[in-house]
């Protein structure tokens, strides 16, 4: 990536329609812009102008917006062209365009671009990913708190104690025979102790963060015939997985999203647990297990048709969601492996909506929607991780001196997670699953 380039992209969805918003930024684009619109407009202001390529053929009638650096989202000189969506439209004015020697942008090189200009720390542009990639309300909140720097903030509150810190320690070392406090270096040990506990209060979320911005998995384990396939397809709403009378219909996993309580939730439907009668069948019950012990929550499922079988009763835990199907037949028994069944039929959709109910709550549960979580990638908890450890070292240390290096070190691994040292090797897998345009 050049940033000496002038880049330019469709920020609007492709295809045909209404509008399409191609967007401009770099240091040609205010040339770039009169050249097509015959002059700059007013700064941030929209004007209706003819766009002509260099030969003077009208390209589009269409609305252009000049944002000036380094007040725009890039901090470069940048401009907005909402033009009709037509393809053949966007396509010549991209060939214009290209033709005063602006190239297409990278995927995510607007908002790096942003970053590199010091327009947003890295935990914002990474919550303008999650933003656009957002699926449901709670997902969006949480983006937006990312975009508005609630995890920066508070990094940077950690930062400058933890640089008030390292002063101190530093200042107990250099000049130890000044009238000095004594125990500056006693100070800065109690700080780092205070705040490591702060930071692991943060690490002991339960991945809520991550849990909420990819979802949670929940799979649906029962003996065949259990109802597994008919539940599924109940709760989604449509045949989303085959229903038979035959046993063992359903030989791999098939899943299924949708939002529940703001949360997005994969419904995995599994193979029929039993012995398996052939080698299909015993790959599919491998995958029904696998995806068990991957899942956030196990839904165990039993007909009331049926005793209960040993295998499915082997993922009966305080934790899971234990459904005594087919009420419609008969009764649901008091306990299955001494927890209370959620009674249902997935025919007759008795039951349906306490279910739903619970698996809501589940998953508010384990994504902490109504928290203010704000660790939300592997990235943001590995760079705590290490600031805790090297803060653990600073209060073990047996030198003051060895205590500066482990507060620095500390210092550096906090300034990682918002991009303010040592990111070069981060920034293309931040920014490799940016849309383009964005």
């Amino acid at each position: 990536m050049n940033t000496a380039d002038t880049i330019f992209a469709l920020a609007s969805g492709g295809g045909r329609g209404a509008i399409a918003v191609l967007r401009m930024s770099g240091p040609a684009a205010g040339m770039a812009l009169a050249a097509l619109a015959g002059g700059l407009p007013k700064s941030r202001m929209a004007s209706l102008r003819r766009l002509r390529d260099e030969a003077g053929e009208v390209l589009d009638q269409a609305l252009v917006l000049w944002f000036p650096g380094p007040h725009s989202y890039t901090g470069e000189d940048s401009a907005e062209l909402h033009l009709h969506g037509g393809p053949a439209v966007v396509a010549a004015v991209a060939g214009a365009l290209a033709a005063l020697g602006a190239r297409p942008a990278e995927p995510g090189e607007f908002t790096r671009r942003a970053f590199l200009n010091g327009r947003m720390d890295l935990t914002a542009a990474e919550g303008v990913a999650d933003l656009v990639a957002a699926e449901t309300d709670a997902q969006r909140r949480q983006a937006l708190r990312q975009v508005d720097g609630a995890l920066a903030t508070l990094t940077g509150a950690w930062a400058g104690r933890l640089t008030r810190l390292l002063a101190h320690q530093e200042a107990a070392i250099e000049f130890a025979e000044d009238d000095l406090p004594t125990d500056l270096g006693d100070q800065a040990r109690a700080g780092a102790v205070a705040l490591r506990a702060e930071i692991e209060q943060h690490l002991a979320d339960g991945g809520r963060g991550e849990r909420l911005r990819e979802g949670v998995l929940v799979a649906i384990l029962g003996a065949p015939n259990a109802g597994k396939s008919s539940l599924l397809n109940a709760l989604v709403g449509r045949e989303a997985a085959i229903v038979s009378a035959r046993a063992g219909t359903t030989r791999d996993v098939v899943e299924v999203r949708l939002d529940l309580a703001g949360v997005p939730v994969t419904l995995a439907d599994t193979a029929g647990l039993r012995e398996a009668g052939d080698e299909i069948e015993q790959e599919g019950i491998r995958r029904a297990h696998r995806r068990a012990e991957e899942a956030d929550l196990v839904l165990a499922v039993f007909a009331t048709d049926a005793p209960p079988d040993a295998e499915t009763l082997a993922w009966v835990t305080p934790a899971a969601l234990v459904v005594a199907n087919k009420v419609d037949l008969r009764s649901a028994p008091a306990t299955i492996g001494g927890v209370v069944p959620l009674a249902i039929s997935a025919r007759s959709g008795e039951g349906l909506d306490a279910l739903r109910a619970a698996l809501s709550a589940a998953a508010v549960r384990l994504a902490g929607a109504g928290d203010a979580a704000l660790l939300t990638r592997p990235r943001h908890r590995a760079a705590l991780t290490e600031a805790s450890a090297w803060l653990a070292e600073a209060e073990a240390a047996a030198l003051p001196e060895l205590g500066s290096e482990a507060l620095r070190a500390a210092l550096r691994a906090l300034g990682r997670l918002t991009g303010q040292v040592g990111v070069e090797a981060i920034l293309d897998v931040v920014f490799r699953d940016f849309c383009i345009g964005k």
